[in-house]
């Protein structure tokens, strides 16, 4: 269903009253000039490089650091070392000087963490995907507008101006076309190949590993577990959910449809028989109502490499990756436009366009609802994966059909 679809809007109303306002109760209306609390929840390499990103707006005033690794926690109090260290993210959360929250945990703590957070009154940018399980997305949309906090999800193709480019030259004017098929792919992404170092082979004294499971059934340690848990199900959805989000999220940025109606897939862990559960070989595809069908494939197998999406429409083609775009008109010795990225990262320009809006109370780039769609539209294809059938989802209540 689209963001204003009836229903939706009624629930978001009705359950608006009183959560909202104690929210509003205890979190600051913040001005052009304020000191912009600021707390990390999640302090792992992507936590702290986020971080960084947020310490260049001169009103940040870094309040406190949180993990379940009290390494991780002096690892960042190195760049703001008056910031206070805690384990567990609910006393992040009592701090009322903390106005805004960036959580770079594990996927499974992504929910939890942020719906604490938005009832506490707190503006939140969350690391994608938004969500482990496709069921959470609507509970954190819901509290987002129950309480009237800005959420933002990090997929920062949203603000990237050679995206916003891209969209505005060839698809707002239809120079493109008709898109009838998008071709999605990212093949040897590292990450999901991490191993754990030797200081982690036992369990060490600052490492909480019953808070690090949190919702998850209780296993003994496992270090590759810990360490490399994008390669497990119950603590992230894999290449899916880790690189596919990224990508599908463009594709509804630029043709304004983000329901899929089917969904198949085809994968399984082909090269690394090491306990992973995520499958290092993946196909999806997605069928969006008959307009268009994008798919997915992945593969962590040596040799493979290179990431990109590419738009077939009935007027030409783009191709576009985090380096450049490449149009190409339909017709013969018709001639390729190439525009390359400007210099930088632009999570950068992500994170300074929700620093924006928590400034003036407007809907961010990578809005709430923007994120749960396109953990969604992922999770549709994780569940065809794990369930071997192709999935019918009704775009309407946003249900998977029974078979």
């Amino acid at each position: 269903m689209s963001s204003d679809g009836i229903h939706r809007r009624q629930l978001f109303q009705l359950a608006g009253g009183s959560a909202a306002w104690s929210a509003l109760s205890y979190s600051r209306v913040l001005g052009a000039n304020d000191r912009i609390g600021f707390a990390l929840i999640g302090a792992g390499d992507r936590g702290r490089a986020v971080m960084n990103l947020f310490l260049k707006d001169p009103a940040i005033d870094p309040v406190a650091v949180c993990d379940v690794y009290g390494t991780l926690i002096d690892l960042a109090k190195k760049r703001v070392p008056n910031a206070r260290g805690f384990g567990d993210h609910r006393k992040v959360l009592e701090l009322k000087e903390v106005d805004v929250v960036l959580i770079a945990t594990p996927d499974h703590w992504h929910a939890p963490i942020a719906i604490d957070a938005l009832n506490a009154g707190k503006d939140v940018y969350c690391e994608k995907p938004l969500t482990l399980k496709i069921e959470e997305g609507p509970e954190i949309v819901k509290a987002a507008r129950v309480n009237n906090r800005i959420c933002q999800v990090g997929m920062q193709q949203r603000s990237g101006p050679h995206y916003l480019q891209a969209k505005a030259e060839y698809f707002d004017t239809g120079k493109i076309g008709q898109v009838r098929f998008v071709r999605t792919y990212w093949h040897g992404n590292g990450y999901h190949l991490r191993r754990a170092p030797q200081s982690l082979q036992k369990l060490p004294s600052d490492l909480d590993w019953a808070r690090f499971l949190g919702p998850v059934k209780w296993r003994d340690y496992d270090p590759q577990q810990f360490f490399n848990w994008r390669a497990y199900l119950d603590f992230g959805g894999g290449q899916i959910t880790d690189l596919f989000t990224h990508w599908i999220d463009v594709v509804h940025m630029f043709l304004g449809k983000d329901i899929p109606t089917s969904a198949t897939a085809a994968g399984g862990v082909l090269q690394y028989k090491d306990g992973r559960t995520a499958p290092d070989t993946i196909n999806v595809a997605l069928n969006y109502g008959g307009d268009f069908i994008a798919t997915f494939d992945a593969t962590l197998v040596p040799g493979a490499t290179g990431e990109g999406i590419d738009f077939y429409g009935t007027q030409g083609s783009l191709y576009i990756d985090r380096r450049r775009f490449v149009f190409r008109p339909v017709g013969r010795g018709a001639e390729p436009v190439e525009v390359k990225a400007a210099p930088g990262d632009i999570t950068s320009d992500h994170v300074a366009n929700f620093l924006e809006c928590v400034r003036s109370r407007k809907l961010p780039n990578g809005d709430v609802l923007i994120g749960h769609r396109s953990a969604q539209a992922s999770h549709l294809g994780n569940i065809a994966y794990v369930q071997k059938r192709e999935i019918h989802f009704d775009p309407v209540r946003e249900e998977i059909l029974p078979f």
